[in-house]
């Protein structure tokens, strides 16, 4: 493998989830990785998405019969990898007849219940929705329906969790790094210049080969970067959500058909404190990293769920939004709804040089399929020989028995009963078996340390600073947690206090 200082068998560009996959899954097989990110992990598209795991349902309609089945397979991998942050969730499906049939709705429903082998969630089943809680918040007008099953995730903390599992694997994480550009170094490998954020510093690494996960910026990077030709393209799709107090009460959510032959997801979230309302779907020109949403996007969003729901909701309703550019494979589709959701790679590996392999589209539920490939490309030019190894096993936090969250969260408050529920609740969901490491012997809140606000305390942090990355307190509040939909304004000062205080050399090395 890769010998002396700065020297890699593989550098992996960007922190996003496929990026993440792949330094995972490299790591585990052995190499010598190095993974950069120009800003925080999961900072872009990974954690402004939807938050599901899932086949894709209306993915039926394009025929995407291949990129169904391996997500509805991966939707079974992901729930007992990661049960903490990947949870069963049941959606209700109002049949609107004037969209779509009701045959072609229970045929499509048939295929996604059988075409990934389902094991672990429950059948689709026709709603009398006059009747029972799941009709309740629906206008009259909405007699049946159709239930079926998915999962929800926590985005921005299974990159993480990835993140961590190739850490411990061996490989070299470092956030705000940018790749400022990379060249073949006529030696059968590549030179590459990496960047600090910080500080401006640049440092000079090798490696073997190079993937280009940069997501929003893989064309870009190819282009500036790297000087290098590729025929492939990334299509940019801008995505918009809003969050507005709880439009119901219950754990599942709503899949609402709109008349443009769009659906927009109604989904609880935050304990049910909150409805999740996305996505829109949007061609977008503009720098990936300065996207938001526009008044036009929350009109569309809240006159979709306005169709369905007796609560109305509106503008002056929405506690927050988010948006995130898409990276999808250029299929030349006019419809950017239309455009594939699946993967492309394209590897460049001319006869005794150093190999590039860059990675087009995808989607948050193949992620780990989708690093299983990228390493069978990069194997034979590699010359290594490890076999798959991800499928069977467990994420940081989701060593879980039998993947019983509900069994593993009431031990867990049977151990620390001192924890408010909502607390004990959003610990574990965030870090299942590591939450522990939080905790410690701790026999009171007031044993955790300095009380920042909220549920927020120093040995949180720590944790946060030592064993994840956290660098800045916004890494805290809308990546590793989203408590910045919570904290008062006091709580984020005494936050930007704390990292102003404990912003130390060696604290920095060891997130690194």
């Amino acid at each position: 493998m890769a010998a002396g200082p700065n020297a890699y068998d593989l550098v992996v560009v960007g922190g996003g989830i496929n990026g993440a996959g792949i330094a995972r899954d490299a790591a585990g097989r052995g190499l010598d990785v190095l993974l950069c990110e120009q800003d925080d992990l999961a900072s872009h598209t990974s954690s402004w998405s939807t938050k599901l795991i899932h086949g894709g349902l209306r993915y039926l309609e394009y025929y995407e019969f291949r990129l169904v089945r391996e997500a509805l397979l991966e939707r079974e991998v992901l729930l007992r990898a990661a049960p903490h942050l990947v949870k069963p969730m049941t959606f209700v499906l109002p049949h609107s007849p004037e969209q779509r049939p009701r045959w072609m709705v229970r045929l499509g429903l048939f295929l996604y219940d059988h075409l990934g082998g389902r094991k672990m969630l429950e059948p689709s089943r026709g709603l009398d929705l006059r009747a029972g809680a799941y009709g309740a918040p629906l206008k009259d007008d909405f007699a049946y329906g159709f239930s079926y099953a998915d999962a929800w995730v926590d985005d921005s903390r299974l990159v993480v969790a990835n993140a961590q599992a190739a850490a411990e694997r061996g490989a070299e994480i470092r956030t705000r790094t940018r790749c400022d550009h990379a060249e073949r170094d006529g030696a059968g490998g590549w030179a590459i210049t990496l960047v600090d954020g910080d500080t401006g510093r640049p440092e000079r690494v090798t490696a073997r080969a190079l993937v280009n996960a940069a997501g929003p910026w893989v064309s870009r990077f190819i282009q500036a970067g790297l000087k290098v030709a590729s025929k492939h393209r990334v299509r940019l799709v801008k995505g918009s959500h809003i969050v507005v107090p709880a439009l119901y009460p219950g754990e599942h959510a709503y899949i609402l058909q709109n008349d443009d032959k769009r659906i927009v997801f109604a989904i609880p979230y935050q304990q049910g404190r909150l409805t999740i309302i996305g996505t829109t779907d949007l061609a977008w020109e503009g720098e990936p990293g300065e996207v938001a949403i526009d008044d036009d996007e929350v009109a569309y969003l809240c006159r979709v769920v306005n169709r369905y729901f007796t609560k109305q909701t509106g503008a002056d309703d929405v506690v927050w939004s988010y948006s995130g550019v898409r990276p999808l494979y250029d299929d030349q589709s006019g419809n950017p709804s239309a455009v594939t959701r699946d993967y492309v790679f394209d590897l460049d590996a001319p006869e005794g040089e150093g190999p590039l392999l860059s990675v087009f589209g995808g989607k948050l539920t193949t992620y780990r399929k989708l690093a299983e490939h990228a390493m069978a490309k990069l194997a034979p030019v590699l010359g290594i020989d490890g076999e798959p190894w991800t499928h069977d096993a467990r994420l940081p936090g989701g060593e879980i028995a039998d993947a019983d969250f509900a069994g593993f969260r009431d031990a867990l408050a049977a151990r620390y009963p001192f924890l408010p529920p909502a607390m004990l609740e959003r610990l574990a969901r965030a870090y299942g078996t590591r939450t522990e490491r939080i905790l410690g012997d701790a026999g009171s809140l007031a044993e955790l340390g300095e009380h920042i606000g909220g549920d927020l305390y120093a040995a949180e942090l720590d944790h946060l600073v030592r064993e994840e990355w956290a660098r800045r307190p916004e890494d805290v509040l809308w990546r590793r947690t989203k408590l910045g939909l919570f904290l008062e304004d006091d709580a984020a000062a005494r936050l930007r206090a704390w990292f102003a205080r404990n912003e130390q050399p060696e604290r920095l090395a060891a997130a690194r």
